[in-house]
This record gives structure tokens, sequence and C-alpha cells, in this order.
């Protein structure tokens, strides 16, 4: 499978996961443990503090992926690293729904709790960003083509990723 496949699956499957997070996100259900568990904390009702609850719960997600991936290019078994990468993928789909779903402030105070949870994502990609552009050869003729592609590729999964966060947790209001 090229890389170039392999990224048109995930973008095919973020997008159908945003365009049916509704279905998804009723099946998780009111009744979940962890949905009643933040539902029920008064810290969470408080769009600074929930907002800084995603940001860290995204940050930890992040290189606790990053940290698996580093350490399964050393055991050599092709494509694991894949699986760990759709797994983080629905891993914060999920997080994102529980998030949703636990929200019983206002849509104004839900979008401010989003913007500040996903931005995580945005300082992600300004880092990417400002790699790509500093990006220098080690020695004279060092060819940095596949340096500044994989710095775009993570410039662009960082985006759509704040994307997805501020979509599944910022614009899915509950319908009453």
């Amino acid at each position: 499978m090229s890389l170039t496949l392999f990224l048109l699956f995930v973008f095919i499957a973020v997008s159908i996961i945003l365009f049916s997070k509704d279905k998804v996100s009723s099946k998780l259900g009111e009744n979940n443990k962890l949905v009643f568990k933040l539902k029920n904390t008064s810290w969470f009702q408080n769009h600074l503090m929930s907002g800084i609850f995603l940001f860290i719960m995204n940050a930890t997600l992040f290189f606790t992926s990053c940290l698996l991936i580093y350490l399964l290019t050393y055991l050599l078994i092709p494509f694991l690293d894949l699986l760990v990468m759709v797994l983080a993928v629905f891993g914060s789909f999920f997080l994102w729904m529980i998030v949703n779903k636990a929200w019983q402030g206002s849509n104004a105070n839900r979008i401010k709790m989003s913007i500040l949870g996903s931005s995580f994502y945005i300082l992600l990609s300004i880092l990417f960003l400002f790699w790509l552009l500093n990006l220098e050869p080690s020695y004279p003729g060092e060819d940095l083509f596949m340096r500044s592609l994989g710095l775009m590729i993570g410039l662009v999964v960082s985006i759509v990723a704040f994307l997805s966060c501020l979509i599944t947790t910022g614009f899915s209001f509950k319908r009453m």
C-alpha cells in the first residue's frame, strides 16, 4: 500500500466519521461510564477547565501515539505503525464524542471549549510550518525532499485534526 493510498484512505475514513458523527455519537449513549463521570464533575462544566482538559487529552493522545510509533520502529514489523495511527484517529474521535456528550453548558461556551481544546493542533501546525520554513541541509548537496514531504504531511494531518476536533466537539449541538 502506498503512502498516497493510505492518506486517501485516512481522509475518507475521517470524512465518513465526521458526516456520521451523530449516529456514532448516539450509539455512545448518555449511560456511558466516562460520559457520566465527566457530566457529574463540576470543573468540566466550566468551558476553560474543560478546554484545558481537552487540550491535555489531545496532547496525551498525540505524544503516546508518537512514542508507540517510535518504539515500534525498532521491532521492524511492517505496517504496525500504520495500525497505531489508525487506532489514534479512532481513539481521538472516541474522546471527542465523549466530551461532546458530557458537555451541558451553552453553545457559545461549547465553541470556546472546543477552540481551546483543539488549539493543540494549531500549535502543532505552527511548529511543523516553522520547521518546514527553516529547513536547511545538514551537508552541502543534501536532498531535503523526503524531510520536507514529511513535514508537509504532518502539517496537513495536524490541520485536519484541528478541524475534526473543532467540528466534533464545538459544532455538534444537541437536539432537544
